[in-house]
């Protein structure tokens, strides 16, 4: 009954009837004729609501149109709590993060977009084998557990809908995870990785930041590279989403303009209410609508909602909460399990079934499908050679694949290098004995 209190003043006149006190049974028969004859008044106002709203509760339309949220950073606390111990934590009950199973199923959340995601200060170090471990971590949970399944396309995610699973998504955030390589990002890829944010709070050697926190790979008027370019276009040909969180205007500006598949903003919001960098201004939002792209919500706050809604449209608007990855969220939407009381204050504020249909999960599938779409037509197309140049990455960890000079090495190191002189005793020797075998 509290969602047609919500919806309109004609059925908050029915609630006003249905709340007030009932006439005793032992009351004047006018007093109860009088009850009678509203509260028929009331069932007739019911029924018209019913019809215009649809679905009778906030349970029941996310019950038909469950939750996809596009950003969720559990992963990330398993590491710092847990140190990617699964075996040593229940995830259908956690105590200090605002995730788990029990609380995906309050909340309704049906598919979970899971990041990977590792520090920029590993950026020049072991950042792949960091994000490998954090893969592992989520297809290990998204494995082990039956209420999860791991998903990789469209259709798997419609049909974990249909078993009753939370279908999880993996995302990388950040690209300094593949160590400006294009076959790490194909292996990822094949680990089940459906989505990578270009960038972090760093820049990468071939995309900018929105954060100028890390003093690296700055870069004049080039804000997304020639390997940039090549990297959006070898996500485009495998099926991965492109996300633009955390990437600067400029970056994302470049991206929009040059890649054949829509991109989602995973958790971002509008720069008009909250002017922080990493928020999107109203002109990269406008070119949005123009690339058809996916503008997913983070910050959870309703007037965000409702100025998107009014510039680009409500099919341009998606969830995705950043739980584990932020440090606070608004009273009421402290964990997964809240986003009921979220979707009742749209409907407060006349939201339709239809959009609300869009947001709760429509609108990801719509985006994920053309992405699919654009995959589809890129098939013929052989993957990708082009490395980065060597002085683009300038990273001191990164080896040059060529024979090390004997010299160049400390001496309790040059006896065993590759054709150092013990080799070529050896190799001297085996040709001498050759040599006496073929004779003899």
């Amino acid at each position: 009954m509290l969602f047609f209190f919500a919806l309109s003043d004609n059925c908050n006149a029915l609630m006003r009837v249905l709340c007030s006190d009932m006439p005793s049974w032992k009351s004047e028969k006018h007093a109860s004729h009088s009850f009678w004859m509203q509260f028929i008044e009331a069932l007739v106002v019911f029924s018209l609501c019913a019809k215009i709203c649809g679905c009778s509760d906030v349970d029941e339309l996310m019950s038909t149109y469950p939750l996809i949220d596009g950003h969720n950073d559990l992963a990330l606390q398993l590491r710092i709590r847990h140190n990617n111990y699964l075996s040593q934590v229940d995830l259908r009950n956690l105590s200090k993060v605002s995730t788990d199973i029990s609380r995906f199923k309050a909340g309704h959340v049906q598919t979970q977009m899971f990041a990977v995601y590792v520090l920029c200060g590993a950026q020049q170090k072991d950042a792949v084998r960091l994000t490998l471990e954090q893969i592992d971590v989520v297809r290990r949970m998204c494995t082990e557990y039956q209420e999860f399944e791991l998903v990789t396309s469209v259709q798997e995610l419609k049909d974990s809908k249909d078993k009753g699973k939370i279908a999880c998504l993996i995302s990388i955030e950040g690209g300094h995870s593949i160590d400006s390589s294009l076959p790490a990002l194909r292996m990822f890829y094949q680990l089940g990785v459906r989505s990578m944010g270009l960038t972090h709070s760093c820049n990468t050697p071939w995309a900018e930041s929105s954060s100028t926190f890390y003093p690296v790979y700055k870069r004049e008027n080039n804000s997304l590279t020639s390997f940039g370019k090549v990297v959006v276009e070898e996500m485009n040909r495998l099926g991965m989403i492109v996300d633009l969180s955390h990437t600067s205007w400029n970056t994302s500006f470049a991206v929009l303009s040059h890649s054949k598949a829509p991109v989602i903003f995973s958790h971002s919001s509008s720069y008009s209410i909250c002017n922080h960098s990493r928020n999107v201004p109203d002109n990269l939002l406008l070119e949005l609508v123009r690339n058809t792209t996916l503008k997913v919500i983070a910050c959870l706050l309703n007037h965000h909602f409702d100025y998107i809604k009014k510039l680009i449209g409500a099919e341009s608007i998606g969830i995705g909460g950043d739980y584990e990855g932020a440090t606070s969220f608004p009273h009421g939407l402290e964990d997964v399990s809240k986003y009921p009381a979220l979707i009742q204050e749209l409907l407060r504020r006349n939201w339709t079934e239809n959009e609300l249909a869009g947001v709760l999960r429509r609108n990801f599938l719509r985006v994920f499908e053309q992405v699919e779409r654009v995959r589809d037509q890129l098939s013929s197309n052989l993957p990708s050679e082009v490395q980065i140049p060597f002085e683009e990455a300038h990273n001191p960890c990164r080896l040059v694949l060529r024979r090390p000079d004997p010299r160049s090495l400390p001496s309790d190191q040059s006896s065993g290098a590759e054709g150092g002189l013990p080799g070529l005793l050896i190799l001297a020797t085996v040709l001498v004995l050759s040599r006496i075998f073929l004779i003899e």
